[in-house]
């Protein structure tokens, strides 16, 4: 926990106004080699990502609800990234890489709004696959479109409220200095750790949230995928539990990216050498993931190959 500072102590200190990013490095070298590295991949995630949302209402094949849950996986990893990525890529050319109090509030707002959204979304998702292989005659009536749309918004406004509470709790703290964030983004552990007030309510309002949306939607996601292995052993073709199994492959590919990064970040003891591993950490869930995500869900998915195949044939005729 961080030690407190009585107001007492403060009251001749000036109050943070903006905050100092670290950076990925130091070295101008690597930023210069590694600024076209990101700007690439910041790119493929935008075209990639777009290009899937297109496809996806383009193509009346793709309208279901598996494909519906994608397309707002792929629009929330749009903003992800995109509240983060634009300002690391110009850092690179920075002397002083600094951000104003607000600037920080907002970034940090959107990020935890985007990545908690994008937790409820995978438990939603899971479940999709287990009524879909668990009840498949019944599909079409518990995972209607109005059912879809509520279970997306839900995922949405639970994400931004959560995050509203965050940010609320960990700005409102009082800040003196020092204002270095150990990063090239705000994040709103290390913020809550620079604080000169007591941030006992905002560790606690953080430890509630993520007890209730990230450990919430993982036990959500590994329930549904219990009742969907028991859905599949009871299934006696080997060929069906294949294709079954097979439906929830990209699916549980994401899961572990998301969740096994998300964990190493906040799970392990803080030492001198953890800054380095945070940043490589930080760099693949806020850059690699988002990338990653529409490639595991189309390189092997014969629906959006044939979809893809369709649409071109229909925009070249």
């Amino acid at each position: 926990m961080v030690p407190s500072r009585s107001m007492g102590e403060d009251r001749n200190v000036t109050s943070v106004t903006m905050f100092h990013l670290l950076g990925i490095s130091d070295e101008k070298e690597l930023q210069l080699s590694l600024f076209p590295v990101f700007l690439v991949i910041y790119l493929v995630t935008l075209f990639w990502n777009l290009g899937l949302i297109t496809l996806i209402r383009m193509d009346s094949h793709l309208h279901t609800p598996m494909y519906f849950f994608l397309s707002v996986l792929s629009l929330i990893d749009i903003c992800y990234t995109t509240s983060i990525s634009p300002r690391m890529l110009s850092d690179f050319f920075k002397v002083k890489k600094v951000i104003s109090f607000i600037a920080c509030a907002s970034q940090c707002f959107v990020a935890s709004w985007m990545g908690q959204a994008e937790c409820c979304l995978l438990a939603a998702m899971a479940y999709d696959r287990y009524v879909a292989i668990g009840h498949p005659l019944q599909y079409s009536i518990i995972m209607a479109p109005g059912i879809c749309w509520k279970m997306a918004a839900g995922a949405l406004g639970c994400g931004l409220l959560c995050s509203l509470v965050e940010v609320v709790t960990g700005f409102e703290l009082y800040y003196c200095g020092p204002n270095v964030i150990q990063n090239f983004f705000c994040n709103i552990t290390e913020i809550i750790s620079l604080s000169c007030s007591d941030p006992i309510i905002s560790q606690m309002s953080l430890f509630l949230i993520v007890c209730l949306v990230v450990v919430g939607s993982l036990v959500i996601i590994l329930l549904s995928y219990g009742f969907i292995a028991a859905s599949i052993l009871k299934i006696s073709s080997i060929k069906g539990s294949a294709k079954a199994f097979n439906t929830c492959a990209s699916h549980l590919a994401v899961v572990t990216l998301l969740y096994g990064t998300a964990l190493s970040v906040y799970m392990h003891p803080s030492s001198s050498h953890s800054t380095k591993k945070n940043k490589f950490l930080s760099v693949f869930y806020v850059l690699i993931i988002p990338m990653l995500n529409p490639f595991i869900y189309s390189l092997r998915n014969k629906d959006i190959k044939e979809a893809l195949k369709r649409v071109i044939k229909r925009t070249t005729q």
